[in-house]
């Protein structure tokens, strides 16, 4: 452990600066062991849910399901992983069975964890766990999404082409598949 992460900065106040029916967004006073004092920003949740899960699903040793769907944040439908919050009551891996019922119409008998990831830390709290699926069947529970999702079957080393793609972008589901494919090769 280094001289840094021993001397953590002292939280001198946190508040809540906006509400929306997504996201908290709070103000941290903090001290730091060298007396400076910043005010930070951070977008959080709204309370619900204890998390989130990821998942990479794969019907078949060589191949991931991924999901089509419109991301309001770049007004545009987007190729990625089937995700969703973890429900009160609900551990990681009964969250991911019911995200992957409710996005892709299946259910894995086989799930594990494959790895927490963040996305970008200094201004949020947001962490996801991978979970890695398989064994599949049929089963589909109705969610909460606006509109049917498109399922998309890909090669899991067809990663390069599928970063060529200019609706694939998101690190998280990037970084997901390259781990479960390492994974994948080192249990052969």
């Amino acid at each position: 452990m280094t001289a840094t992460a021993d001397h953590k900065p002292h939280i001198l106040e946190r508040r809540t600066v906006a509400r929306s029916r997504l996201f908290n967004i709070e103000e941290i006073d903090l001290r730091f062991s060298n007396g400076a004092e910043r005010t930070f920003e951070r977008l959080g949740g709204n309370g619900k849910g204890i998390g989130a899960v990821m998942i990479v699903a794969m019907p078949d040793p060589e191949h991931v399901l991924l999901i089509r769907e419109y991301a309001a944040g770049f007004e545009d439908y987007t190729l990625t992983l089937p995700k969703g919050v973890i429900d009160e009551g609900e551990d990681m891996v009964t969250a991911a069975n019911r995200e992957l019922k409710e996005e892709c119409g299946f259910g894995a008998r086989r799930i594990e964890p494959l790895v927490e990831l963040s996305l970008s830390p200094n201004y949020m709290r947001q962490r996801i766990q991978v979970m890695l699926a398989r064994d599949l069947y049929e089963e589909r529970l109705p969610g909460d999404e606006p509109e049917q999702l498109e399922v998309e079957t890909h090669a899991i080393d067809s990663l390069p082409a599928l970063l060529s793609r200019e609706d694939f972008h998101e690190g998280r589901a990037i970084a997901a598949l390259y781990i479960a494919r390492d994974k994948l090769l080192n249990e052969i």
